[in-house]
């Protein structure tokens, strides 16, 4: 595999939006409930401070968006999602999005890069950040709704840039 990280492009939109949609529709780690359409898509994707996608070739394997947490006197404070093709999973794909992703937040002016909804469930994703050195701040108790309504811990994760 030769992925690499790099800024998203026009042409990535649709392979983006398919594996945002396919995280959404699992409705396990984000909060968004609606699925994005194109332009939608294109639109968000495109506001953010800086979009990144892990790609093997032409085809995109995951991607991550950055933005502030917060604005004025907390806008230093950076916050971002990650979203990887299912199939692609386990395959250090996720790891790679997010030291790009601090790598890119020092870059844009952040100094700490903070989650604030780790769903308590994403295993996964609390070993990562646990490995890279994130620092965990606390727990919202049934803080995420699951896609079948019942309600779940998240946890909150900061880590200085």
């Amino acid at each position: 595999m030769d992925m690499i990280v790099r800024k998203y492009q026009e042409k990535d939109i649709p392979f983006m939006m398919s594996i945002w949609n396919e995280i959404v529709e699992e409705g396990n780690a984000f909060p968004q409930m609606e699925q994005l359409t194109f332009e939608e898509a294109k639109s968000f994707f495109k506001s953010q401070t800086y979009t990144g996608v892990a790609v093997d070739g032409d085809e995109v394997l995951g991607l991550y968006i950055l933005h502030p947490n917060n604005i004025g006197r907390c806008g230093h404070i950076a916050n971002a999602s990650y979203a990887v093709k299912k199939g692609c999973r386990g395959r250090n794909i996720g790891e790679k999005l997010v030291r790009d992703s601090m790598e890119q937040g020092k870059k844009h002016g952040f100094k700490i890069l903070q989650f604030n909804a780790v769903v308590s469930t994403n295993t996964a994703a609390i070993h990562l950040y646990k490995k890279i050195g994130f620092h965990r701040l606390g727990v919202i108790p049934k803080g995420y709704m699951l896609k079948d309504g019942s309600y779940i811990d998240i946890i909150l994760y900061y880590i200085e840039l």
